[in-house]
């Protein structure tokens, strides 16, 4: 069963590869290999966001809602993307650097296939003429920037995996300031543990290098990947708590991050009136009145916390 799902696999990420390479078609050119999205393929498929973006067209969610997002929890992320029909955001089962790790930022997407050499061979005569240098996997840390977050598809490949090890875990750390998600292994954990706040979620550490055993091809930078259940893009804000990860959809972040604030402000004016005897339990835990809808706006006014129209309207649903 392990080798049928494995090849099942293969396919799915060669159905991927194909996929893209029709996307990229450009007046009947295709794009140098790595795939990855154009200006025009970003704004496509992303066009439900209407914020700031990178040059490249990757969707660019604020410093402010990045920040604010570190306070929401996987459960209050996970009932906003259901109620919009996103399904497969969420991806567990993973070894992790901390125990309670805060991973907050802006998805860069980096995808893997086993090593095949017609492939690659391409991939790294047409680095060279671009003038790419190092190795294919290091093109894309060449272009990080503060608050990005790589998510790597190494179709779970724990030996010889080694997606990174200390050396470039220093370079990630210095660019980024968060860390990574890895579906496949790692290696270097004492050196990798030695840099401050910096979270790693992968799927296990072994001494191997990427040149060991079965090698590996970059076969995408910035394009959709596949992390165990969960489809991400380009621009995805990742994140990564305790539980698992979470792929919130850039257009859909704000929302989050709004919803969870006003859950927070109503389970503090809950615990108030709770412990002051105002309400019972069951008045707090069910759809409130009006009554209750009242005292919980005055308690903002009293506290002087500005709400968005959003929030404003979320609160008759509460």
């Amino acid at each position: 069963m392990k080798v049928k799902s494995f090849y099942f696999r293969i396919l799915q990420l060669l159905a991927v590869a194909t996929v893209i390479i029709a996307i990229s078609l450009q007046d009947g050119q295709a794009q140098p290999i790595p795939f990855k999205f154009t200006q025009e393929e970003y704004t496509r498929f992303t066009s439900e966001y209407q914020g700031e973006r990178f040059a490249d067209g990757r969707p660019k969610v604020s410093k402010d809602i990045l920040e604010r997002m570190k306070l929401v929890t996987v459960e209050e992320a996970w009932g906003i993307l259901r109620n919009h029909g996103y399904h497969c955001q969420f991806e567990q089962g993973w070894v992790m650097t901390h125990e309670n790790p805060v991973l907050v930022g802006r998805a860069v997407t980096i995808g893997f296939l086993p090593d095949r050499p017609d492939i690659s061979g391409v991939v790294a005569k047409e680095g060279k003429d671009l003038g790419l240098e190092g190795r294919d996997k290091h093109w894309v840390m060449d272009n990080l920037t503060e608050d990005d977050v790589i998510i790597a598809d190494l179709f779970g490949k724990k030996v010889g995996g080694a997606f990174i090890g200390d050396n470039l875990a220093n370079l990630i750390h210095k660019r980024t300031g968060t860390g990574m998600i890895v579906d496949g292994g790692c290696r270097d954990l004492a050196g990798v543990l030695e840099l401050d706040n910096f979270y790693v979620f992968n799927r296990n550490w072994h001494p191997s290098t990427s040149q060991t055993y079965d090698k590996t091809m970059v076969i995408s930078m910035n394009a959709p990947i596949r992390i165990g259940e969960a489809t991400v893009l380009p621009g995805d804000v990742v994140l990564g708590l305790r539980e698992g990860v979470m792929f919130i959809p850039a257009h859909l972040a704000l929302e989050v991050v709004e919803t969870s604030e006003v859950i927070r402000l109503r389970d503090e004016f809950g615990f108030e009136r709770l412990k002051s005897g105002t309400y019972t339990a069951g008045q707090i835990d069910s759809a409130w009145t009006n009554e209750i809808r009242d005292d919980f706006r005055s308690w903002l006014q009293q506290k002087n916390i500005q709400l968005s129209d959003f929030q404003k309207e979320h609160i008759e649903s509460l």
